[in-house]
């Protein structure tokens, strides 16, 4: 197990040494409110700092998790619906920066009914966007917000973003168009994983992506690949 305090006292010891020496640190699959009052104030301090957390922490919820269901384990865990409020509360005021993935897949043979020995690790790149696009837009969120979290501020982390991150003159064109209002509900059979072990099995998510643009050219149209485009991406800064 690993409960909220042992998140909590790495995340100091990491602001300690930081602190020290004045290194820049960043901060991983947050997923314990109980350290954000630690992250507050290190950035108040200036200590330079930056925050992740992911989709199923905001999304999915300790007492919803069914006996031996562990499609839902992952590493921290997934934790109760008062923290999660509290990590929203921290992404709209910029305590947390952004959202990732943090996409780790597993075939069905590893995630067992034995929580102690099951694969660690939930697999969500494609339903990411909607995920928190449902979740966000019930908290009062605009779509903006999400891609601020999602797509400006991670492309700024990695420093790609003077060509990534936004529509604009001399960026890649890269963008999704998503039916916002358009609901769906995730069957694992028409993922596109090839492992579709999934924790969001049956839900009804908001937005679906009509289209994927990469640099300008469109890539996946209604779930359909036309030809991998990918690139390698090497930092400018």
């Amino acid at each position: 197990t690993r409960p909220r305090v042992s998140e909590d006292v790495a995340i100091r010891g990491l602001i300690d040494t930081a602190k020290r020496i004045g290194a820049r640190i960043h901060i991983l699959h947050l997923s314990s409110s109980d350290a954000l009052p630690l992250i507050a104030a290190a950035k108040a301090e200036g200590v330079r700092l930056t925050v992740e957390t992911c989709p199923h922490y905001l999304t999915l919820t300790a007492e919803e998790v069914p006996d031996g269901a562990s499609e839902f384990k992952c590493c921290p865990p997934i934790r109760e619906a008062a923290n999660q409020d509290l990590l929203w509360q921290a992404l709209a005021d910029g305590t947390i920066d952004c959202v990732v993935t943090d996409h780790s897949p597993s075939t069905a043979d590893l995630k067992t009914d034995d929580f102690a020995t099951a694969w660690g690790g939930i697999s969500g790149l494609q339903l990411s966007l909607s995920a928190i696009w449902t979740e966000a837009r019930k908290r009062g969120h605009s779509l903006e917000d999400v891609v601020r979290w999602m797509s400006e501020r991670t492309s700024a982390l990695v420093g790609l973003d003077d060509r990534k991150g936004a529509i604009a003159v001399g960026h890649d064109a890269d963008f999704a168009v998503l039916a916002p209002e358009e609901t769906f509900t995730v069957d694992p059979a028409e993922l596109q994983h090839r492992n579709r072990v999934t924790a969001y099995a049956g839900k009804t998510l908001h937005g679906v992506v009509r289209s994927t643009w990469l640099r300008g050219e469109r890539i996946v149209a209604d779930g359909e690949f036309t030809a991998p485009r990918g690139t390698l991406l090497e930092r400018s800064k």
